[in-house]
């Protein structure tokens, strides 16, 4: 979380991630899912645009002020305080005298919804309480609201209860709603190098629909702008997204900027019964495309 005020007005960042967020998904399981590497990602992006701005003096809490990225928003100018969403005292301080908080959560921690709509609500409750005038926070849409109960996307419908939440006690609040990250192209979606070496495979199964992406380092700038219109954002879900595009054209672009080339693998859903969230169902990728990835 962080937090911020103009100049003396404080905005506060949280961050409730660790450094090895990543790992521990690797470790629970081996399917290679469609999620997002954050790791506090959101958070230090905003954070330096913020303090690039110079409109704002920025606190922000983390679980390990000792962390590298920690050190450089210290360096950067950033009072970084250690903290935590589990704990009230922690929130109650960050967010004391703060004109704003822009605030992270993190499903992929601990896989439970619920510890994600308990961690958000606390903030939403001290923003409350302690009459914060602008939150922005890192949400995405209620699924299971939206499609009657028919589908539950839980890293999506944690997020979507706790924007409900914050609009329905009455706090000022903006959800901004990112598209996939360009950056999981380096980590997570990684392309591999086919059986026969030739070229390498982009495995996501979306078929012919586009899929909608932006940067990273584009969010620092959009959510200080948002920041600095209040009257513009308040009250509204605003979806991030710099471009929209097919597996084969992300593999086009891939193929142009590597000098490789890259195709699309034509990866399929399949439905399975997982436990990593309490036993229930997840899409995961067909074995048969996932077994050429290490």
């Amino acid at each position: 979380m962080v937090s911020f005020k103009h100049l003396t007005a404080w905005i506060v960042f949280i961050m409730n991630t660790e450094e090895n967020t990543n790992r521990a998904w690797q470790a629970r399981t081996n399917d290679l899912n469609w999620t997002e590497e954050r790791e506090g990602a959101q958070g230090g992006s905003v954070a330096r645009a913020i303090l690039e701005s110079k409109k704002f003096a920025v606190r922000a809490l983390t679980r390990d002020v000792t962390r590298p990225k920690a050190l450089l928003l210290r360096d950067l100018g950033a009072e970084v305080v250690k903290g935590d969403l589990n704990d009230e005292a922690s929130v109650e301080a960050a967010l004391k005298d703060a004109y704003g908080a822009f605030v992270v959560t993190n499903f992929w921690d601990h896989f439970s919804k619920e510890k994600e709509v308990c961690q958000g609500k606390l903030v939403a409750d001290y923003a409350k309480r302690l009459g914060l005038k602008h939150v922005v926070y890192s949400g995405l849409e209620n699924v299971k609201r939206l499609t009657g109960g028919k589908l539950e996307v839980e890293h999506f419908d944690g997020k979507g209860e706790v924007e409900e939440y914050f609009w329905s006690i009455g706090v000022p609040m903006t959800s901004i709603r990112l598209a996939a990250y360009f950056e999981n192209f380096l980590t997570i979606w990684k392309a591999m190098k086919a059986s026969n070496g030739d070229y390498y495979t982009l495995a996501l199964p979306m078929g012919d629909i586009p899929m909608d992406g932006i940067s990273v380092a584009d969010v620092g700038a959009v959510t200080s702008s948002i920041f600095n219109s209040p009257a513009e954002f308040l009250g509204k879900a605003v979806g991030l997204s710099a471009e929209a595009l097919t597996v084969q054209q992300y593999a086009d672009v891939l193929s142009k900027s590597l000098g490789k080339e890259v195709r699309d693998a034509k990866a399929k859903w399949i439905a399975r019964l997982e436990f990593i969230s309490g036993g229930s169902r997840q899409m995961t990728l067909d074995p048969g495309v996932r077994n050429g990835f290490h």
